[in-house]
């Protein structure tokens, strides 16, 4: 209140100086202030509007299955034989077949590869207004296109629409938001410190890009997982080379010709970014053949075999593995808003999420009271067709088996004592129409279990009491992933005490999943879920090479050069007269520095004193 008083003073005494100058009165020059505050809004505004239609439109026409909520299609079996050849793509919620794509062969990965490497050689010299017109356009696009952009996710992941909107648009959009706003600023060269001995040296770290990016992602998340990637390595330089999942194939119909257009629309090189589909052959092809780095976002089991694959030509990996977030909640959170964001954290995406809430460690005292709230939620979730005539709170397993799988570790936690309060029932997708879990609810989760060591990845809320903070910690470490984490209390302070005792690469003080959000920050995990970061400023600084630069500060006055003592042949002072360099540049305190002056003056001044021939003189 004092510091804002004193600004109006101050402000009055500016306006009372200006009378004081010019002769206006105190109101004419409040009215000159706000016609300069509006004319300057004026400005901004019409910069804006101009800034905004300077950026191209693309268009993209959609298929008839990309472009309607309910399509005729035949049904297709998962289980039904398949040429090797292709992949075959259905909708997960209706089983409705959409079409095929090809499943391609090593030697077409490496061309693609090649041609990605060509279009790199050209784009690393691209300035950084040219990529932020890329982004500019793709975000345009995105914001008028993002029904149809959801639509595609929904019937290849099978997704509601609101889950599409968060999960794929809004961090998307974060992303090249942060991207266009500050991605520039960490890939700047970076002045460094030289040195005390080097004082007379400039240093810095110029960032520059790896070439070709090979990046390997799962099928829950098939935009933003493709744009993710795509959005950081372009924007840093890098060409892509992107192998998407035989199980979320088809939407890079879609997504493809987004890019394609943007591509052009913005001067870039054609090849610069490739959309791979296949399987295992595919994949490998991918990482052993001739990208800088490799991303691979999926399974722990999996990113072994990418890692020892990478081995064979020391290609760097980042791994982005699973998760087994645990979600704390003390006696004194507030349980009201608790118990929301604990259902978005459990069964957004139908749980189908590698930073998912999969452990909710709920304390004794309101413990009872979580699952008197929850269970009635729970059971009254719609699960069904996302794009379907009613809306959905659930939709479908993407995977096939997931669900089988699921409901194995939901039974084998049942028979070891666990209380199933909701959900756990299983339908073939015949049954059911698609390929649906029912939203669960397990009370009384406990070590021993299976869903206690394994990782669910579907919508199975796994409940756990605790009454101490070392406690919960020592639970919530009880586990061999560490990707993200919760943490709720009345008390901040407290939140963030257990939060930082926590194992994980992530955590979030009373709310959930909010650091994927923040864009700057850095996303991955510790111990099986990986290692390395592909979001944030680290993972942006990631996709270059940090290069180190040193040269001359004032190469008119002080050039580097060899001081005579080092000079080849080595004279018979320069041993002596490097010890005194150390002293005089290192020694602690200012008596070791003079003395280490007074000893290179010496050596500089008496050569002759030091080496055999002064020895045998003093003798």
């Amino acid at each position: 209140m004092e510091a804002m008083q004193e600004a109006i003073h101050a402000l009055r005494a500016l306006v009372n100086q200006g009378i004081a100058l010019t002769g206006f009165t105190e109101t004419q020059l409040l009215q000159l202030a706000v016609a300069a505050v509006v004319a300057l809004g004026l400005v901004y505004l019409l910069k804006d509007v101009i800034g905004t239609l300077c950026i191209p439109s693309i268009k993209v026409s959609p298929t008839d299955n990309e472009a309607n909520d309910i399509i005729d299609a035949v049904k297709y079996s998962p289980v039904q034989p398949v040429d090797k050849d292709v992949v075959p793509c259905y909708d997960p919620s209706t089983m409705q077949a959409l079409g095929f794509k090809p499943a391609m062969s090593a030697a077409e990965v490496r061309t693609r590869i090649a041609r990605a490497r060509e279009a790199s050689k050209v784009w690393r010299r691209s300035s950084f207004p040219q990529r932020r017109k890329l982004l500019r356009i793709l975000l345009k696009f995105i914001v008028d296109n993002m029904d149809t952009i959801c639509r595609v996710s929904a019937r290849d992941s099978g997704k509601p629409i609101l889950d599409a909107i968060v999960g794929e648009v809004v961090v998307t959009c974060e992303k090249i938001h942060w991207l266009c706003k500050e991605g520039e600023r960490y890939l700047r060269p970076e002045r460094r410190s030289s040195g005390i001995m080097s004082f007379y040296k400039a240093a810095r770290v110029e960032y520059v890009p790896v070439g070709v990016v090979g990046a390997i992602v799962p099928w829950n998340y098939p935009f933003h997982n493709v744009l993710n990637p795509l959005t950081a390595a372009l924007f840093a330089g890098n060409a892509l080379v992107i192998k998407v999942s035989e199980h979320a194939s088809w939407s890079t119909g879609y997504y493809g010709r987004m890019i394609e257009a943007a591509l052009e629309a913005a001067g870039a090189p054609a090849d610069l970014v490739q959309i791979v589909t296949g399987y295992g052959e595919a994949g490998n092809a991918l990482v052993t053949g001739g990208v800088d780095k490799v991303i691979f976002v999926g399974s722990t089991q999996v990113g072994k075999l990418v890692m020892r694959a990478a081995a064979e030509t020391l290609t760097p990996v980042v791994l982005e593995l699973g998760g087994k977030d645990a979600f704390i909640v003390t006696e004194d959170a507030d349980l009201n808003a608790v118990i929301q964001i604990s259902l978005k954290a459990a069964y957004l995406n139908c749980g189908q999420n590698c930073a998912g809430g999969e452990r909710f460690f709920v304390h004794d005292k309101v413990y009872d009271k979580f699952l008197e709230e929850v269970v009635p939620l729970i059971r009254n979730l719609r699960q069904g067709n996302p794009l379907g005539p009613e809306p959905v709170d659930c939709g479908a397993m993407c995977m096939p088996g997931l669900a089988e799988k699921v409901h194995g570790l939901v039974e084998d936690a049942v028979a070891r004592g666990a209380r199933l309060l909701a959900g756990g029932k299983l339908r073939s997708a015949l049954e059911a129409g698609g390929q649906f879990y029912p939203p669960t609810l397990l009370a009384d989760v406990r070590p021993g279990m299976k869903i206690w060591e394994e990782e669910v990845f579907g919508p199975v809320m796994s409940v756990v009491r605790w009454s101490a903070d070392d406690e919960v910690v020592e639970l919530a470490n009880d586990c061999s992933f560490g990707l993200g984490s919760s943490v709720f209390a009345g008390s901040q302070r407290r939140a963030r005490d257990i939060a930082s005792r926590l194992e994980a690469g992530m955590s979030a003080i009373n709310d959930f999943g909010t650091t994927y959000m923040c864009q700057s920050l850095p996303f991955g995990g510790v111990k099986h879920s990986g290692f390395d970061r592909f979001a944030g400023v680290e993972g942006l600084r990631g996709l270059c090479v940090p290069k180190a630069v040193c040269e001359d500060r004032f190469p008119m006055l002080m050039k580097s050069s060899i001081p005579p003592p080092w000079e080849f042949p080595v004279k018979s002072n320069a041993v002596a007269f490097g010890r005194s360099l150390v002293t005089m540049f290192y020694g602690p305190g200012l008596l070791y520095k003079v003395h280490g002056l007074a000893a290179l003056l010496h050596c500089l001044m008496f050569p002759a004193s030091y080496g055999e021939g002064a020895k045998s003189k003093a003798a």
